[in-house]
């Protein structure tokens, strides 16, 4: 591989890596980069990166901004959406004491430091959610079971302990039998407790705030296609104990000028772009991906909403045994392909997998088209076409290797 300084004129700066040129059709997942950045921040990151600033100043200019575009008191930008948790829990916990925020997370005497969440919203984004609550010292109480929750399975779980309440919103979370937005916030609110709303891959960035929740966290790098970073929005007072905590646990998770700035700029983009065009150019996508697989045996394809109620849809893929392939098979095929095309595909086990269309270059979905029949019409099955989807730490643990 040649190193950074041994750039050419004509090479990516993937080339000079020596990384694969992927197609990303599953969506805006960390594990890709997140998003396509939109000029607007880029050229924001760029403009502030040789400038001194007085970071809590350009914080409170981001205040002016997250607060105008969610509806919130304050706002501020960290790290990423799992450090805004932190940090929102961390804030709860211990409000503007700054003796008890340098203390955190191993010793949380005479504070509050239970966090209720119900059990269907216990996911995993890549790392566990309660953990975000574990890291600054939080205890977390599940509240009910995997296939109910009930207000009295929150309302018990809440006792003088209790510093806050976490709601997720994804499409990971249990999709039935849970509490609603409103439902949760109601029971807590009741029992004086602070609810904290996960609305990391969430279009809409008014209507949890309006709907009962005191503190939202938003990523800034997925659908609003700014650089790696998390949004706290909501009450003042729970922004402001949030914040607080750059001088505790969040040291760790400081966020730099180039991502506030751009993120910022992201922000400011989103009021203008054209949601009803890219839509537009989403549908096109998903209409010729479902056309290139009519006719194929094994095959269906349906377009489906998103779960969530983003306003987006996404193919939805059904592998049949007819098709020589499995889910889990098709989607390594693809991957193995040239170009790799990376499909959504968290739910193989159940047959099927999902293309998205919200982080295409241009001609990318008629490249995407031309792999699904080229790999499904071809005569020979590669050898592991027909493998079951297994769970398979080995990779994650060779690594760098």
């Amino acid at each position: 591989m040649k190193t950074i300084s041994e750039t050419g004129s004509n090479t990516t700066i993937r080339e000079r890596l020596g990384l694969r040129p992927i197609i990303n059709v599953s969506g805006t997942m960390t594990t890709l980069g997140a998003s396509i950045i939109v000029p607007e921040a880029i050229s924001a990151m760029a403009e502030i990166a040789s400038q001194w600033v007085e970071m809590d100043d350009l914080q409170r200019a981001a205040s002016a901004i997250v607060a105008r575009l969610t509806g919130g008191e304050a706002g501020f930008i960290t790290a990423c959406c799992a450090s805004g948790i932190t940090m929102a829990v961390a804030g709860a916990m211990t409000g503007t004491n700054l003796l008890a925020i340098e203390r955190l997370p191993d010793d949380t005497e005479g504070l509050k430091s239970e966090v209720v969440i119900q059990l269907g919203h216990i996911v995993n984004y890549g790392a566990p959610i309660d953990q975000s609550a574990r890291v600054a010292g939080a205890k977390v109480v599940p509240a009910g079971t995997v296939s109910v929750t009930q207000d009295y399975h929150v309302r018990e779980a809440i006792n003088e302990r209790t510093a806050a309440a976490l709601y997720v919103v994804a499409h990971h979370t249990v999709q039935y039998g849970m509490l609603s937005l409103e439902e949760f916030c109601e029971t807590c609110h009741a029992k004086g407790v602070p609810v904290i709303v996960d609305a990391a891959s969430e279009y809409d960035l008014r209507s949890f705030l309006a709907r009962g929740a005191d503190i939202v966290v938003y990523s800034g790098h997925k659908f609003l296609s700014g650089p790696t970073s998390g949004i706290v929005t909501g009450r003042k007072d729970l922004v402001r104990a949030a914040y607080l905590q750059n001088r505790g646990v969040a040291r760790a998770m400081k966020v730099g000028k180039e991502s506030i700035a751009g993120t910022m700029a992201a922000l400011e983009a989103w009021e203008k772009r054209d949601h009803a065009g890219i839509r537009r150019r989403e549908e096109a996508a998903l209409n010729l991906w479902k056309e290139a697989l009519q006719g194929i045996a094994g095959i269906g394809a349906q377009i489906i909403p998103d779960p969530t109620a983003n306003p987006l849809d996404r193919l939805q893929v059904f592998v049949r045994p007819e098709s020589r392939f499995t889910a889990a098979g098709l989607a390594s095929a693809l991957a193995a392909g040239s170009p790799p095309v990376i499909v959504r595909n968290h739910e193989v086990e159940r047959g099927h997998f999902f293309l998205d269309p919200c982080n295409l270059h241009p001609g990318e979905a008629e490249i995407v088209a031309e792999c699904l029949r080229a790999v499904l019409t071809a005569k020979e099955r590669p050898a592991d076409a027909m493998k079951a989807a297994r769970k398979d730490s080995a990779g994650t643990l060779r690594w760098p290797d």
